[in-house]
């Protein structure tokens, strides 16, 4: 049996193509060009000239590889195919040049996803619940919004308050969230998002938009009376109409909750609540460690 893990090209579409992933409209298949570009890459295990498991990763800040689009074959399942690609991908990001962490994000109910982390050494960071909804209507108190943020030391010195210990997990993107650093803050990026504070400088509140299948404006708040803070909601619901005016297709809003803050919602909220997404990931000296024990 001929088998080998490689990094994939255009020329290999039609590998993927011919694949039983049981996967309708599969969006791995609709961006692949994006996916071998750039700061992501695709990788293909192939048996015989066959690919039976593909998957990927994507740098972030230059720091910090995402494992994922993780597909495999039904024909060629119970194999540890897939196992084996990720361990393969993860040992291959460790080696470039400034990576420090390499983690996969995956559904809590993704059984089968979760143990492939855990049998290739990654340990469990957060769990996350992704809540998306168009009506904040419940939340509106009546009061004034929140005053914007706009000087970027100010934005630096409430990122530091927000995510000040090393067990902090900052939600970069729509699904991709990441252990909190100075690397991920560049002042592009703080440029372009929208801070605000409430008025007596005890909280604040980050609004950025985002582009997955539909559009989002992606709330990060990490404190846990989200519900009660009067005027957040205010804020939000202004930045959300202004995206929306700005968008065409679906636009909603999307906030990364954790297990506290979503047990405060009321019964009737207005949250789609899917299957929380749980972190997982291994910074490189435990890599190493491992990396060493293993051989």
């Amino acid at each position: 049996m001929d088998k080998i893990i490689r990094i994939l090209h255009s020329n290999d579409y039609s590998h993927l193509e011919s694949m039983d992933t049981g996967t309708d409209d599969d969006y791995v298949k609709r961006i692949f060009e994006k996916l071998i570009s750039g700061n992501n890459r695709l990788f293909g295990l192939f048996l015989n000239g066959q690919m039976v498991s593909i998957g990927g990763y994507s740098i972030y800040a230059g720091k910090y590889a995402m494992l994922g689009r993780l597909r495999s074959d039904r024909r060629y399942k119970g194999n540890a195919y897939a196992t084996e690609l990720m361990s393969y991908m993860m040992n291959e990001a460790f080696q470039l040049n400034g990576i420090e962490w390499v983690g996969a994000n995956t559904q809590e109910e993704n059984s089968a996803a979760r143990r492939v982390m855990e049998k290739i050494g990654l340990g469990t960071y957060s769990t996350l619940y992704s809540a998306t909804t168009y009506d904040t209507s419940l939340f509106d108190t009546g009061t004034k919004p929140w005053n914007p943020v706009t000087d970027l030391q100010q934005k630096k010195d409430w990122l530091s308050t927000m995510y000040d210990d090393d067990s902090s997990v900052f939600p970069y993107e729509c699904y991709y969230s990441f252990p909190a650093s100075k690397e991920l803050f560049q002042d592009n990026d703080l440029n372009q998002w929208s801070f605000y504070e409430n008025d007596a400088k005890t909280r604040a509140l980050i609004t950025k938009t985002d582009q997955k299948k539909h559009h989002y404006l992606h709330v990060i708040y990490p404190w846990n009376d989200i519900i009660s803070q009067k005027g957040l909601w205010e804020t939000i619901d202004i930045d959300y109409r202004k995206l929306m005016k700005q968008t065409d297709g679906e636009t909603y809003i999307w906030v990364d909750l954790t297990k506290e803050q979503m047990q405060s919602l009321p019964e009737n909220h207005q949250f789609e609540l899917p299957s929380p997404w749980i972190l997982y990931g291994v910074d490189k000296p435990s890599w190493l460690k491992l990396h060493a024990l293993a051989y």
